[in-house]
């Protein structure tokens, strides 16, 4: 198979590794930038231009869309779609999951456990916010962080007022969710391929710091799940229609929260914990997978 991975960094972890897997089970790979990517949007013929050169034959792409590029990204995903190139992750579900509001939404309505979650865009009704997500201490997460950049702990009502005044008068989107003490500064990153978790450890945020994001110094360790985690992973992974996701569940009093799925979740920290080859399963799951024209919104959405 002649495989691309759309990724603006040949030397990430991740990519290096996919490339690594894909090469030992003889196929032919691409590393491509995806901004250096243009396109043309012909009725007739669209097609995909790098360095100069039409981009041709390929039977799948491996999505490596970081968040900051998430528009120009899942516009060359698309554009791939059109031309009936099998993506792993299609172009609207890497949309649906980086909107952070609109993932929440969706999988709110499949009934999949949550912290209660409240959004505003007035200020007026702030004390009704805080109180809305019980009250503090309470997490105010900016829409557009990652890697826990944007996160914020807040311990009292009064802090918790004077931060969301603060990042509503910069026009900047937030979100106001329930503190999961009983977690105590861990959650479980659970790796999902097509349908099944192949993976999951335990993030724990270093002394003093109630994220567990491994880019703020956490430590990961393998875990063992519950089938109640594994069926919410998977599920949430369904929600967003994900072929492979990084879905961040929290342990509570009411049973696995979802915080977060992921459409481009790393695979050094799962890899070095658990010991397993999921860049394989990746390589394994496009090639039972990857069909000419198989998308299933044809790039629509």
């Amino acid at each position: 198979m002649k495989i691309g991975i759309l990724s603006r960094n040949p030397q990430l972890y991740s990519t290096r590794r996919l490339a690594e897997a894909a090469e030992l089970r003889g196929h032919e790979v691409f590393v491509i930038d995806t901004l250096k990517c243009y396109m043309n949007i012909s009725p007739a013929n669209p097609s995909i231009h790098y360095q100069g050169e039409n981009l041709e034959g390929f039977d799948a792409i491996i999505p490596r869309i970081g968040a900051s590029i998430t528009f120009y990204g899942a516009a060359v995903v698309r554009q791939f779609e059109m031309m009936g190139v099998y993506s792993l992750n299609e172009s609207v579900a890497i949309n649906r999951s980086r909107d952070k509001l609109r993932s929440l939404q969706l999988l709110s309505r499949k009934g999949i456990g949550l912290p209660t979650t409240g959004f505003a865009h007035s200020v007026k009704d702030t004390g009704d916010l805080i109180k809305m997500v019980g009250g503090a201490p309470l997490v105010v997460k900016l829409l557009e962080g990652t890697q826990g950049i944007g996160v914020v702990l807040v311990e009292t009502r009064k802090a918790a007022e004077s931060l969301i005044e603060a990042f509503r008068g910069l026009d900047a989107n937030i979100l106001v969710q329930q503190f999961i003490k009983e977690a105590d500064g861990a959650d479980i990153r659970c790796f999902v391929v097509g349908g099944k978790v192949v993976a999951a450890m335990m993030r724990q945020s270093k002394e003093g710091e109630f994220r567990s994001n491994l880019h703020r110094g956490g430590t990961a360790s393998l875990v063992r799940i519950t089938p109640a985690e594994r069926a919410t992973a998977v599920r949430a992974a369904k929600v967003m229609g994900l072929n492979v996701a990084g879905v961040d569940l929290m342990r509570s009093g009411k049973g696995p929260l979802v915080l977060e799925v992921n459409s481009s979740p790393g695979l050094q920290g799962i890899e070095n914990a658990t010991g397993k080859d999921v860049a394989g399963m990746i390589i394994e799951f496009i090639e039972k997978n990857a069909k000419y024209g198989k998308t299933r919104t044809k790039g629509k959405g």
